[in-house]
């Protein structure tokens, strides 16, 4: 893992078209802003994470209870 210290309105750029802007920065909070191309998902990890097990749930679906969700 990187780490890396920044201030109030510095950047940090990944690769050639993603830029971490740090917006604000209030106690142990911080705020980032982040400029990336419409193809590429961001989202927070909690968000992910929860997409994840929703997803693997709904691979678990057997063919009855598909066969049932279609009646």
């Amino acid at each position: 893992m990187l780490i890396l210290s920044r201030k109030i309105d510095q950047k940090i750029r990944i690769g050639d078209n993603i830029v971490l802007t740090i917006i604000d920065i209030k106690g142990d909070q911080v705020k980032i802003g982040v400029e990336a191309p419409n193809d590429v998902k961001v989202f927070r990890q909690e968000v992910f994470s929860a997409i994840q097990s929703e997803n693997k749930a709904a691979n678990q679906i057997s063919m009855e209870q598909l066969q049932k969700l279609l009646k």
